[in-house]
């Protein structure tokens, strides 16, 4: 991830990272959202309340999804052009179910690809299946109003 003050390029590995990340150059916190860079932010069970503190009054969009899972990687590009898009808009994240139970069970996710849409820190929508950019983009700018 590269540093938002001086360009420097930092291996964040969002899985284990429980803090907040700061560059290792100069100290600047690093982006904890997809809206601070354009890909979708790992969320885990320990970083999933910062993700959603982070995206403030923006809607968050989690997509939940596995590795083994066909239509979940099919899925990919579609969530990656929403984030590089988002111009701040809204923020992206990507759950692996598999690595991070206990958040998958608390939202009751059975089917994948799942993306749970929060505002405010609150659930509000929720889409199963692949689904079309354009459909995804429609949630997304609803939640906005």
């Amino acid at each position: 991830m590269a540093c938002p003050k001086c360009g420097a390029k930092n291996r964040v590995d969002e899985r284990a990272r429980t803090a907040q990340a700061v560059c290792g150059k100069c100290g600047t916190p690093l982006p904890v959202s997809s809206a601070d860079c354009d890909q979708p932010v790992i969320v885990t069970d320990a970083t999933f309340q910062q993700f959603l503190s982070a995206a403030g009054s923006r809607p968050a969009l989690i997509d939940c999804w596995a590795p083994w899972c066909g239509p979940c990687r099919m899925l990919t590009p579609t969530i990656e052009a929403l984030a590089r898009e988002s111009a701040g808009r809204w923020v992206i994240g990507k759950l692996n179910v598999d690595e991070n139970q206990r958040t998958a069970s608390r939202f009751n996710i059975s089917s994948i690809p799942a993306m749970l849409i929060f505002q405010h820190g609150q659930l509000i929508d929720q889409l199963v299946g692949l689904q079309p950019k354009q459909a995804i983009e429609s949630r997304l700018a609803a939640a906005s109003r």
